[in-house]
């Protein structure tokens, strides 16, 4: 719709969180292909874009010619908790688990990480904690995958403390997302000084800093693996939590994302 704005002599700013069309939800359909409109609405019309992720910036700069600004998300300190709520309501100790945090949706790589988990030789649970998001009947697939294996929780939404509380006493965050814009949860996760296992792709991997391992997408065996070694190896994971916190928080400031997203807007008005 930015063409109405632009019709009006109006200034436009988009921001892309991310490549939607790539999701699952909206492939080989009319969902990626209007997606794919509003993309080239946007290099079109508008005069700045913002995006979150180098790898965003890459794809519009090779697609369409278009110069973008990258602006990340931002993330604060945050107070940690110790197990309380969550050991109350699921049973749950400090490093006794590995967690997942997003919405439960095909892209975000749960299931992979199911079928990696059910292989690895730990006494320690999985927590899989989220919500659906029009994804009713894939929800349904991963209590099915996780049938059979007492060590896989599924907390559905958490907020609040209970959210605080996952993130301050996990061993390990892990997020094998296929498709990510800037994933929010992995600076939050961070800003907890949790240790993380991610996909290899840039927008995940370019905000680890070192505070955790990567493994190549879609590869399960690999995931397996590498969530072996390191429930076998605390000494590693302590030395990924180390410094995590200060890493995330002094290079994703939200002060700072909001001071470069005014200039942004302040720059369009001008020209």
């Amino acid at each position: 719709m930015m063409w109405l704005p632009k019709l009006m002599g109006k200034h436009c700013v988009a921001t892309i969180h991310g490549l939607d069309w790539q999701r699952a939800k909206w492939k080989g359909g009319f969902g990626e292909k209007y997606i794919i409109l509003g993309e080239k609405a946007a290099v079109r019309f508008a005069d700045e874009i913002i995006v979150l992720s180098e790898g965003v910036q890459t794809y519009f700069r090779d697609t369409y010619g278009r110069e973008t600004t990258r602006i990340p998300n931002g993330v604060t300190k945050p107070k940690p908790y110790p197990a309380e709520l969550i050991r109350q309501a699921y049973g749950l100790e400090k490093d006794s688990y590995l967690l997942y945090l997003g919405r439960l949706v095909p892209e975000k790589g749960a299931a992979a990480l199911i079928n990696a988990f059910r292989g690895v030789r730990t006494d320690k649970r999985l927590v899989i904690a989220g919500g659906s998001s029009d994804s009713d009947q894939f929800v349904e697939e991963l209590h099915r995958l996780a049938a059979g294996d007492s060590r896989i929780i599924f907390t559905g939404f958490v907020q609040d403390q209970r959210l605080a509380e996952l993130y301050s006493n996990t061993y390990l965050y892990v997020l094998p997302s296929d498709v990510e814009g800037m994933p929010l949860t992995l600076l939050e996760a961070l800003s907890y000084d949790c240790c993380c296992v991610t996909s290899d792709i840039a927008e995940c991997a370019s905000v680890l800093g070192g505070h955790g391992m990567t493994f190549p997408k879609g590869d399960i065996a690999a995931l397996r693996e590498t969530l072996q070694t390191l429930c076998d190896d605390e000494a590693t994971v302590q030395n990924c939590r180390r410094g995590a916190s200060e890493f995330v928080c002094g290079t994703y400031q939200w002060d700072t994302v909001v001071d470069q997203t005014l200039e942004i807007y302040r720059a369009s008005m001008k020209k």
